[in-house]
């Protein structure tokens, strides 16, 4: 399968990312999203790297996979030495970001770091990489991933939802309830992909209190 561009020809080859590829092309299309061919390549390369968990943690001196705070991530690539270390290390935690707000959403909204604080930072790391690339079009895509961040994410969220295992009735109870409590457009969604019908917060309250 092969994707062109202005700026070259994208090669998709393997099984992978041939999955991916039309994961992304699918649901970008949904969410009226309009990014470069670069960046949907970009996603889906984004894809196939996490699907090795490992890539979202770091190996301790003990040999123990741990998950390193974004705060830490983001003054390690302030403080290093050379500015292509500083855009590598940006852009990782832009990629770190844009998973975990994507797949992990959910189960952010419970945690004491909110999936909002992951769009923030990971959108203004992708923003500090792209000031920092040389290249013309690394500047572009990062510009673009910084800028189009929760639409990014808002793409990956729709793709979790469609490759991960149907939800127990204690998920779609968490969701409903995320729902409820924050107005959540993205908990909204995935619950009318389960097939369940549900009402604005303030009709809910109104009828209620009638």
């Amino acid at each position: 399968m092969v994707r062109k561009s202005s700026a070259k020809s994208i090669l998709i080859d393997s099984s992978p990312d041939a999955f991916f590829f039309e994961l992304v092309q699918e649901a970008i299309k949904h969410q009226h999203v309009r990014v470069l061919p670069e960046t949907e390549f970009y996603l889906v390369k984004l894809l196939n790297r996490f699907i090795a968990s490992e890539s979202l943690f770091v190996k301790t001196t003990d040999g123990e996979m741990k998950d390193q705070p974004l705060a830490f991530l983001y003054k390690e690539a302030l403080e290093a030495e050379s500015t292509q270390n500083q855009k590598s290390l940006f852009q990782n935690l832009g990629d770190i970001s844009l998973y975990k707000a994507g797949f992990f959403q959910e189960s952010l909204n419970h945690s004491a770091v909110p999936v909002d604080y992951y769009i923030g930072l990971g959108g203004t790391a992708y923003l500090n990489a792209a000031e920092r690339s040389e290249e013309k079009h690394y500047q572009a895509l990062f510009q673009e991933l910084g800028k189009k961040f929760e639409s990014c994410v808002e793409v990956l969220f729709e793709i979790s939802e469609k490759t991960t295992v149907t939800k127990t009735e204690q998920d779609l109870l968490r969701l409903y309830e995320m729902w409820e409590r924050t107005g959540s457009e993205r908990a909204k969604r995935a619950l009318k992909r389960a097939g369940i019908a549900i009402e604005k917060p303030d009709k809910l309250k109104k009828e209620k209190a009638s």
